[in-house]
């Protein structure tokens, strides 16, 4: 269910400020807590510092809150991190990777207080020396480091009312002795995600319009396990082991469908009355180990890293899809359509890497290395389709049932090879420079069913490629209170692996999203310049170009039932074209009245160039009418966040956060502007906190696409997520609360995460 209706998802990709959908990518894993006193931010080299190391923002709130609060960094959907100018956002952690998979990420960010936090790096542009893809960005969590023995550890419990009532609770604990640390986690919750849909698509003389609602009821368990074990005063070795588990039963999809044709007079000739009422049952469950090894070779920081990491991905999906027509009495009693898909999927994964850091006394540092991921889908996709008729009594006349088994298997190779040099060459002017190599061979098979002969197609498709991707950045002091840089960076975006299954997922009877298998990586160029004043008020110019865009797209074409016209409506999961991103944003991060009041401000336009065509499913081959987006569109962006002290013990904080996305060209159309004002109280006891949040107070943050092609054609969404809500919290902090923490490993897999969403 959470992929049946993917249009967020899409979105969010093309938002300077927003993010979306389970679909479509930033990871995370455990984090803990925080305070701060003074608030720095600052640009070095190829990263801006947000030092948080005694800020009110943090206590009694979660991680993925303070991230929220963050410069540079929003989510316009309360689900995905954007850093202002990326894609995506990955978290880090201490420099590493975070070992979660990226579908638990939110739901682990919302449960995971986030207290121990020194400082947040936002690395906008990525050196050659990460694995990235598109033009995603970075968010590295520094945590503080304390050298004691002992024990500490945090509970958090929460209860967010919107339209269903949530609960979540989460348990963390840290142990060190010695030079064995260990370090676990485990959180869970009950949740519902309600959405209501108005889709209106069709031309002056077809139209349809489907309006109702979704229902996605979640159990989640999920947690981690580190062992980190000091071997010798240079080398360290560590186990990890990350696990989520998420059930879905009862997932439902209730629209009433209206079919009105019209002469071409404008008037009203006929109206087709039908509903749609699909129930979904889904579980998914993620378990990765990772093995670590770190030799420290000097005292300037030289080392050497090594991974190898093994992931196991499994999720089974059953769907019942229904089309409900008016009975003899006129209420929705007899069934046209019924269709039965069974989606399971299941994906492994064999990864390992190796980093080498070199630094020398000159202020040089050189870095070499390289990675290798194996990884295996398994798509064994069966769908059932009952279509009835029934005599004008009602009695059931005949029934025809169609079997379409597809059983999709895809194998992809990853080879990358980097090197990257860094110089100081004055207290004023540092450069980097590097170039990542990647051998991509990938085969994917399909067996579907001919309708023509009884026998099945079976089709290979194969893709070999390799990328030499380059990277260069500057960064110029001019004096103690300017600060001038300029990145360049060239990456690739490779499909997820749901994208290429070719599976079609049913919304309605004549509307439905399609999976493609011919999807192939992307090109993305960034490049940015920056200039920063006082470390407080900053200026950042952006530009990215993408090639082959990965996209969802809306076609549509005529089809005939029963002597009736109606409007087909598919979402092509493809490549689209070209586009560009330009931004231009100033903002500042202060403190004022002697520390009473911190805010982070910022307000930029943004440029959007589309040039893309499409009138072919290239999964199936069939033909639907162009669609066509070759548009501009600039829009203004503002985000704000506030926290007011309100007595000087500092036991009492307002928040006020506000962000306001402008309307803007995306590739399924004209994006309507999107809003949202958030306030929170929070009360500090010692190692106690209670926090009331309330979000989306002016019910503004909802979803509408709108978009008009010049053969007539238009297609209408409005999704209403219900945003707005109240969440009542209590966190409790315990133990010594100088315990050093575990150190956290990047895993080798951790690139391949994001791709299973």
């Amino acid at each position: 269910m959470k992929k049946i209706i993917i249009l967020v998802a899409a979105i969010s990709g093309s938002l300077v400020w927003a993010q979306e959908k389970k679909s479509d990518t930033v990871k995370t894993k455990a984090i803990e807590g925080v305070t701060i006193t003074k608030q720095v931010f600052k640009k070095q080299s190829d990263r801006f510092v947000y030092d948080v190391a005694a800020s009110p923002v943090t206590k009694g709130n979660t991680t993925f809150d303070l991230l929220k609060q963050t410069p540079l960094l929003s989510t316009t959907d309360d689900k995905n991190l954007k850093i202002a100018g990326k894609n995506n956002a990955l978290i880090y952690i201490n420099g590493r990777k975070t070992n979660m998979d990226a579908e638990s990420l939110t739901q682990f960010l919302k449960n995971t207080p986030a207290e121990n936090i020194q400082k947040i790096e936002v690395i906008t542009v990525p050196g050659s020396e990460y694995q990235v893809e598109s033009s995603d960005g970075i968010i590295n969590i520094v945590l503080k480091k304390k050298m004691s023995d002992g024990t500490n550890g945090n509970m958090r419990m929460s209860n967010t009312q919107n339209k269903y009532n949530n609960s979540q609770a989460s348990f963390s604990v840290n142990y060190r002795k010695d030079k064995l640390g260990i370090s676990a986690s485990l959180s869970g919750g009950d949740y519902t995600q309600p959405q209501t849909y108005i889709l209106k698509n069709g031309t002056s003389l077809i139209q349809n319009e489907s309006v109702g609602d979704i229902d996605d009821p979640n159990k989640n368990l999920g947690g981690y396990l580190n062992i980190d074990y000091q071997l010798n005063d240079n080398s360290n070795l560590a186990l990890s082991w990350n696990t989520w588990a998420n059930r879905s039963y009862g997932s439902t999809i209730d629209l009433l469908n209206t079919l009105n044709i019209y002469d071409t007079d404008g008037t009203l000739l006929k109206t087709d009355y039908t509903r749609s009422k699909n129930r979904e049952d889904a579980r998914s469950y993620n378990n990765s180990v990772n093995l670590n090894y770190e030799l420290k070779l000097d005292s300037l920081g030289s080392k050497l890293n090594m991974n190898a990491a093994y992931m196991n991905y499994k999720r089974f999906q059953y769907s019942d899809n229904n089309t409900m027509r008016p009975g003899v009495l006129g209420d929705f009693s007899q069934l046209g359509k019924k269709i039965i898909q069974d989606v399971p999927q299941t994906i492994n994964n064999f990864s390992a890497t190796a980093d080498y850091i070199q630094k020398f006394k000159n202020d040089f540092t050189l870095s070499v290395g390289g990675n290798f991921n194996k990884t295996k889908t398994d798509n064994d996709t069966k769908n059932i389709t009952d279509i009835y008729s029934y005599l004008p009594n009602g009695d059931l006349n005949s029934m025809e049932s169609i079997s379409e088994p597809n059983h999709f298997i895809y194998d992809e190779s990853i080879y990358g090879f980097y090197v990257t040099a860094e110089k100081k060459f004055s207290d004023k002017f540092s450069g980097k420079a590097g170039v990542r190599y990647e051998i991509t061979n990938s085969v994917g098979t399909a067996d579907s069913p001919n309708h023509t002969v009884e026998a099945q197609r079976h089709q290979v498709i194969k893709r070999d490629y390799n990328n030499l991707l380059p990277y260069v950045s500057f960064n110029y002091a001019i004096n103690d209170k300017n600060n001038l840089s300029y990145s360049f960076s060239s990456r690739m975006r490779r499909p997820s692996f749901w994208e290429l299954n070719p599976v079609k997922n049913i919304i309605t009877e004549d509307n439905y999203t399609q999976n493609n298998p011919f999807v192939k990586a992307s090109s993305t160029y960034n490049q940015e310049l920056t200039y920063m004043y006082k470390n407080s008020y900053f200026l950042i110019l952006n530009h990215s170009l993408f090639k082959d865009v990965i996209t969802q797209i809306p076609l549509q074409k005529e089809v005939i039932r029963d002597g009736v016209e109606y409007r087909k409506l598919a979402y092509i999961r493809t490549n689209f074209g070209t586009k560009q991103e330009m931004s231009a944003m100033v903002g500042m991060q202060k403190t004022f009245f002697k520390q009473y009041l911190t805010t982070n401000f910022n307000i930029g336009f943004q440029h959007n160039i589309n040039n893309g065509t499409l009138n072919t499913d290239p999964t199936t081959g069939e033909v639907f009418d162009t669609y066509i987006n070759k548009t501009k569109s600039t829009s203004l962006i503002i985000q704000s966040n506030n926290t007011l002290r309100l007595d000087k013990k500092k036991t009492w904080f307002l928040g006020v956060n506000y962000f306001f996305v402008d309307k803007q060209q995306i590739e399924l159309g004209m994006l309507k502007s999107l809003m949202s004002l958030d306030l929170s109280i929070k009360k500090n006891w010692n190692d106690w906190t209670f926090a009331v949040n309330v979000s989306d107070v002016l019910k503004t943050n909802i979803l509408e696409i709108e978009d008009y092609q010049e053969s007539g054609n238009y297609n209408y969404v409005r999704n209403d997520q219900y945003r707005r809500g109240v969440t009542v919290s209590l966190t409790y902090n315990f133990g010594n609360q100088k315990v050093k923490k575990v150190r956290d490993i990047e895993g080798a897999s951790d690139a391949i995460k994001s791709r299973t969403r």
